[in-house]
């Protein structure tokens, strides 16, 4: 038994099969970023695995190589997308919006999760921690999170002080702390909670 991704269900399904998963349900800051990813027998790059599960040195390395041997879509929900919808349903979208991008439609999308977006166009299966069992979902995973944490980076160039580069808007001591000193950026998410109670903080009784 082996606790690496393989091949094993885009050999089983046939055809153009396509991996696809999101970055950036858990931050209060930034947008939600999926990948979809085909690739091809015989020209996938080593070492593809669960991007948490690499270092972002080798994780840039094989997003790169993907970019160039794979076919590869991006696909954003924004922080108002999120607000509107919700984070699952943002997700969903992002994951849709990559499947779109792709050059050709696949013939089936191989999910991370355990949901499926609406409305897709073609057959599709979820996958529960998929990006641990199939290369195409482990792929897709590297170049979401790739793309997202280049993705805030640029974004702590324009907002200093939230260490969006190093925790990627995730809820560390640092981005809140920051939250109480600098405030609620155009970035932060409205709808969460620890964001909303620092917008919509109740009166004190002794105000």
């Amino acid at each position: 038994m082996t606790n690496a991704p393989d091949f094993s269900f885009e050999t089983r399904i046939g055809g153009r099969v396509a991996g696809v998963d999101e970055v950036g349900r858990g931050p209060l800051a930034g947008p939600v970023v999926a990948a979809a990813v085909v690739l091809q027998a015989g020209h996938v790059p080593p070492g593809l695995n669960d991007s948490k599960k690499l270092s972002e040195k080798r994780r840039i390395q094989l997003a790169d190589l993907l970019n160039n041997c794979a076919e590869v879509s991006i696909g954003i929900a924004t922080v108002e997308e999120i607000d509107q919808i919700n984070i699952l349903h943002a997700s969903l979208l992002a994951m849709t919006r990559a499947i779109e991008g792709l050059k050709a439609a696949p013939d089936h999308a191989l999910i991370d999760g355990n949901f499926t977006p609406n409305g897709l166009r073609i057959p599709a299966t979820p996958i529960i921690k998929g990006d641990g069992i199939s290369l195409s979902i482990a792929a897709a995973s590297i170049v979401a999170k790739t793309c997202r944490d280049a993705t805030m980076c640029a974004l702590a160039q324009q907002y200093p002080g939230y260490g969006w580069d190093r925790n990627a808007g995730y809820p560390t001591r640092e981005h809140k702390e920051a939250l109480l000193n600098l405030g609620v950026t155009p970035h932060h998410r409205r709808s969460f909670k620890p964001i909303h109670n620092i917008l919509y903080q109740a009166p004190s009784a002794t105000s």
